[in-house]
Formats: C-alpha cells, sequence, structure tokens
C-alpha cells in the first residue's frame, strides 16, 4: 500500500512539472490585462473630474451644472431693489461684495449725489468677479443712469443715456359709468386719462359736462427699455365726442423744444385760465347772487364756486399772475389772491396752508400748487372757495368765457400743418378700424 501512495505521489508531482509551463502562460497574463484596465480607468476619471473620484462615468451633466454654477457666483451680475431700511453697506455684505470698494465708490462726488440718499424701489446693478466691483449703475430716471466703473485702482463715475425706444399705440373708449371705467375697460392706464383730462381741461368739466355714449379716441406713445414695458409717454392727438361737441387736440413740439397742444388747424388747447384749480370731489355751491349763507342763515350772494375735496388737496394757480394778497381775510380764512394782467384777479379762501415756495409779490405759473383745501373762516367742510373778478366784477368761474392762450406762432405753422394733416389721418384711420367689418367680426 505504501508503494501505491508513493506511485500516486511520483504521479502527481511529474504532472506538475509537465504543466507548470501552460498554466503560467494562462494566468499571468489575464492578472497583468486586468491590472492595465484598473490603471487606465483610474487615469481617465482623474482626468475628467479630479475632485469626483469615484463619479460615475455618466454623470457629466451634472458635474458641468455644478461647476457653471460655482463659475456664475464668482463672476456675477447682482440686481438689487432698495427695500426700507436697506443700506449699501448691509446690502455689499449680505451679497458677499467687496465692502472696501464700497468705500472708495462713495467718496467720489457722484456717489455722494446719488448713492448717498436711496428710497424704496430704487434699483442698482452690479457686476463683480468674486465680490470684487468692476462697475455699477443706478439709474436716474428713464433716459439717464449713474454708472461707475474701476480703472486700475479707482472708481471714476460719469452720467450716460439710457436706451428707450418709443412705439405708437391706438386707445379707444365709450362711457357708459365714467370716464375712468371706460379707459380701465380698455385696457388704458389711469396715466393716461388724467394726460387726457389735463389737455382737454378747459373746454369740458369731467364732473358735470360727461355724457352716456361719450366716446374718444387716442394715438399715444408707449415707452420700451430691454424690450420691456415701462410705461405710457405722451398722447400725440386724441379726438374727444361730448353732448354732440368734438374737440381734437395734436401735440407739438417747437424748435425749441417747447411742447403744447393744438387744435388740427393751430388754435391753442390752453386757454389763459383753467376752470378748476384743482381735482374735486363735488361742487358743493355754485355760483348764486341769492344764496342762503349756511352759518349766517342770511341771504348772502354767493359770488364763486366752491369744490368741496379733502383737507391738504393740491389748490393750482388758475392762470399765470402775481401775488397781491396772502394772508387771512375774515370770514373766507386763509387766502391767496392772483392778479392776472390788468383786468383780471382770482380769489382762493378756506385754505389750510399756504405753499411756502411763495411770498406775497412772487410770480406764479399756471397749475404751480400756491396752497391746500382746508377749512378755514366760517366753512362748515373742508373746501376751496373760488372766485373769478373781470374789471372787479364776480363771474361765473364755471361759464365765464376765458381768454384764449396765444395760438402756434407763424414760423412753426407750416412745419404743424404738415405734420398735424398725417397724425390726424392716423387717428381717423384707427377711428374707422373701430367700427369696421373685419374688426367687428374679430
Amino acid at each position: 500500500s505504501k508503494l501505491f501512495q508513493y506511485g500516486i505521489m511520483i504521479c502527481v508531482i511529474s504532472f506538475l512539472i509537465i504543466n507548470w509551463s501552460t498554466i503560467h502562460e494562462k494566468t499571468e497574463p489575464k492578472l497583468l490585462i486586468d491590472d492595465q484596465v484598473n490603471v487606465i480607468n483610474q487615469e481617465t476619471v482623474f482626468q475628467d473630474t479630479p475632485q469626483i473620484i469615484d463619479a460615475p462615468v455618466t454623470d457629466h451633466e451634472s458635474i458641468a451644472d455644478e461647476i457653471k454654477s460655482e463659475v456664475i457666483q464668482q463672476n456675477g451680475k447682482i440686481e438689487i431693489e432698495i427695500k426700507a431700511g436697506d443700506t449699501l453697506e448691509e446690502l455689499f455684505i449680505e451679497n458677499n461684495l467687496n465692502i472696501g470698494h464700497l468705500f472708495q465708490i462713495m467718496s467720489s462726488n457722484s456717489a455722494e449725489q446719488y448713492l448717498k440718499y436711496l428710497r424704496p424701489g430704487d434699483t442698482i446693478v452690479i457686476n463683480h468677479i468674486n465680490g470684487e466691483i468692476i462697475n455699477l449703475t443706478r439709474n436716474l430716471n428713464l433716459k439717464k443712469a449713474l454708472f461707475i466703473q474701476k480703472d486700475t485702482e479707482n472708481y471714476n463715475s460719469s452720467i450716460i443715456d439710457r436706451d428707450i425706444q418709443i412705439r405708437k399705440k391706438f386707445g379707444y373708449g365709450n362711457i357708459k359709468t365714467s370716464l375712468f371705467e371706460s379707459a380701465i375697460e380698455n385696457g388704458l392706464s389711469e396715466k393716461l386719462i388724467m394726460n387726457l383730462t389735463e389737455i382737454l381741461a378747459w373746454d369740458i368739466d369731467f364732473v358735470y359736462d360727461i355724457r352716456i355714449d361719450d366716446d374718444f379716441y387716442i394715438l399715444f406713445e408707449e415707452i420700451w427699455q430691454d424690450d420691456k414695458y415701462v410705461t405710457d409717454g405722451n398722447i400725440i392727438a386724441l379726438e374727444f365726442n361730448n353732448n354732440g361737441r368734438k374737440f381734437q387736440a395734436i401735440r407739438y413740439t417747437n424748435e425749441n423744444g417747447v411742447p403744447n397742444y393744438f387744435t388740427p388747424d393751430g388754435n391753442n388747447m390752453s386757454k389763459a385760465f383753467i376752470r378748476a384749480p384743482l381735482d374735486f370731489t363735488r361742487v358743493s355751491s355754485n355760483f348764486n347772487p341769492n344764496r342762503k349763507h349756511p352759518i349766517l342763515n342770511t341771504i348772502r350772494a354767493h359770488r364763486g364756486v366752491d369744490y368741496a375735496a379733502p383737507k391738504g388737496t393740491k389748490i393750482k394757480a388758475s392762470g399765470d399772475g402775481k401775488i397781491i394778497f396772502r394772508g387771512v381775510k375774515s370770514g373766507y380764512g386763509n387766502v391767496i389772491i392772483l392778479q392776472h394782467g390788468d383786468n383780471i384777479t382770482t380769489l382762493y379762501a378756506h385754505m389750510s396752508g399756504f405753499n411756502s415756495a411763495f411770498k406775497l409779490g412772487d410770480r406764479v405759473k399756471q397749475n404751480q400748487v400756491i396752497g391746500y383745501v382746508g377749512s378755514s373762516g366760517l366753512a362748515t367742510a373742508p373746501h376751496l372757495h373760488y372766485e373769478y373778478r373781470v374789471n372787479g366784477i364776480h363771474k361765473n368761474p364755471r361759464t365765464v368765457k376765458l381768454p384764449q392762450a396765444q395760438p402756434i406762432k407763424k414760423e412753426y405753422v407750416n412745419d404743424f400743418l404738415v405734420q398735424s394733416k398725417s397724425i390726424m389721418s392716423e387717428l381717423l384711420q384707427f377711428k374707422e378700424s373701430i367700427f369696421s367689418p373685419t374688426v367687428a367680426n374679430n
């Protein structure tokens, strides 16, 4: 049996000696290839994403997004809207911007003027690299902006022009309840309607003259910036049909840059005086020589018009004039009297106070604020008592024929008439399109 065991051992050892080279050839190359694959894969991952060695090869999009996010944070454009209580110092810290650069920026004269006092709603745009300020822009108005840019070690400031685009647009309204409601229903802004009422204020009393089915047509400007609507601009032309009366107006700017509104044939839409020198709620008492006084309970002529309005409402000069009285006048309370030319005066009574910018003897322009509605003197509620006198004789301010302002100057007539014809043609085409079958069917 021992001989048999030795014989088996000799056979196994012989088999191993004979086949050793074959086994070695089959196993060693495979191990070498596996090692090489591992090395190649590691090198590939290291080259593509050095910070994430274990990331799957297919996750390139998420890796790219992370890298892009880092770049945006380092090299960025920040738009800051000022809110109540904000300071630039706090906003710089909050947005990881270099506070030292802010101090440098604020040392310039322009920054002192335009950045020291900011209001809620103001916006500031800042371009930076890793918080280091490259430039800063603050919009001052639609056409101008403050621009501050780094130049070597200092920051230089300048006032630059802002690009705006002006687009023409038409508007229409048919009055069923009120002018403002008809405007809103037709997508027109309150600002636009306020402009319309100012243009026609000399001819139409928008509290008492408006009738159902009065209508209006407007050609106006829209102001756009960076392809975004900003606000409504000027009214270019309008037509207002009021109780059988037609009023048309065209905006014209002369060579000196002075704008005004004229009728299509060149007459000034303005009058030397406006009918109502304030935005009022209602007429609380009309011109009446036989009115019974509400406090004294006696027949006392009411030689003016009382306009009810909230206390503090602005009172405007009805025409260009000179302040010849400013103070207290018996039952009238606080009073201002304006002299207009040689023969016309206007009186404003029951004021709560005067505009401190004007004093006795000063000249004022039409529509400048001279005081504020109150109930001083013999008055039961806040209102303005307004009188209009010609050669010392009281006239009804709501019906008196007002002096016409000067028509368009002769040197501008030909240019105006050419523009007038073209503009009114545009407005007429729009007016006709409102009632055309094609538009109606749409």
